[in-house]
């Protein structure tokens, strides 16, 4: 009778454990966010090449505070000669208030063959969302930073002296969803000094294609006024990526 009673029991306590946990269950949404992607880029400018691209995003979002870090990596040869050779670093961390959030926040740049071969930004400041809706985001920032400019090396300066510069830094951050696995994203930066001023659009397309692959068609045009002599003011660089979302 012992050995019935047994197996009954136990089926009888599975359908609470299946009422709990359905069929469907899946894990709630991580804090974590990584991107991944990398792919073919177009120079013109300054440098004037096709080659290999890669961008690396890590994103930890939390009900108080959102830690935010992207490196970018833009590297071309022609003939086994190095004719691009950059990187940027971004870190950003926000602190989450009532309304609005406070930040800290660098950008970092070494650029072999750029005009400027360094640049550090530091700022820091007050952000906002002024719109946030499921298909339609735009996020506000200004405030003050600190910047450091290092000039490409030329015959006539073989050793130039660094630039530094106060600076007011805003920036707009804007985006669409326009179907549902596809999405419009865009970055409007502007840092105005008292010896420089850049404005930067950071702007790309993105279309899901399976799962967490995605394809991604990118745009970064930025303007610099004053520049070493021999140099120009616009650089554009054009990518067309694979993009894989861990989550």
């Amino acid at each position: 009778m012992l050995k019935a009673i047994v197996p009954i029991s136990l089926f009888c306590l599975s359908f609470p454990a299946l009422a709990l946990v359905p069929p469907d269950y899946q894990e709630p949404p991580s804090d974590f966010t990584a991107e991944i992607e990398a792919g073919l880029q177009l120079n013109t400018g300054n440098n004037e090449s096709s080659s290999f691209n890669g961008r690396t995003q890590l994103i930890y979002d939390t009900e108080r505070t959102k830690q935010e870090a992207t490196l970018k990596a833009y590297f071309a040869s022609e003939k086994s000669q190095t004719t691009s050779e950059k990187y940027e670093l971004q870190l950003q961390s926000n602190y989450k208030l009532t309304k609005g959030y406070v930040f800290g926040r660098g950008d970092f740049t070494w650029d072999q063959f750029g005009s400027y071969t360094q640049i550090s930004t530091l700022s820091s400041g007050y952000g906002f969302n002024a719109i946030s809706s499921y298909k339609t985001k735009l996020s506000l920032e200004i405030g003050p930073g600190y910047r450091y400019n290092l000039p490409a090396e030329s015959v006539d300066i073989p050793d130039p002296d660094a630039e530094k510069d106060i600076i007011l830094r805003t920036a707009a951050k804007f985006s669409q969803k326009l179907q549902e696995y596809s999405s419009l994203n865009a970055d409007l930066t502007a840092e105005v000094g008292e010896n420089n001023n850049t404005l930067t659009l950071d702007m790309n397309y993105k279309n899901l294609v399976f799962q967490d692959w995605a394809f991604k068609i990118g745009m970064n045009i930025k303007y610099t006024e004053a520049v070493p002599e021999g140099s120009q003011q616009t650089d554009t660089i054009t990518t067309f990526n694979l993009l894989y979302t861990f989550r």
